[in-house]
């Protein structure tokens, strides 16, 4: 990893943005030789693997939902249920 001290980021701030953003190269910076802190690159989302991982989410909620009601009985709402489980606590 790059170390830069604060004196030369002043001096060289736009290069070392754009090795940050270019290279994804990461950048420690030091006042008198101790690092203070970290200048990292912000990864973008993975949009069609968070699409994936969601719509996988969202189908198994869909197959437990599927799963649930078969097993409901008739006559008994949810909201019912729900109601008579917090009067119980």
């Amino acid at each position: 990893m790059k170390t830069i001290g604060v004196r030369e980021l002043k001096d060289s701030l736009g290069s070392v943005l754009a090795d940050v953003r270019q290279k994804s190269e990461e950048i420690e910076i030091t006042y008198h030789g101790e690092v203070i802190a970290r200048i990292v690159p912000v990864t973008k989302p993975k949009t069609a693997r968070r699409k994936k991982v969601l719509g996988a989410a969202w189908a198994s909620m869909d197959e437990l939902a599927t799963h649930i009601s078969a097993a409901w009985p008739g006559n008994v709402s949810a909201v019912e249920s729900i109601r008579d489980i917090r009067r119980e606590l």
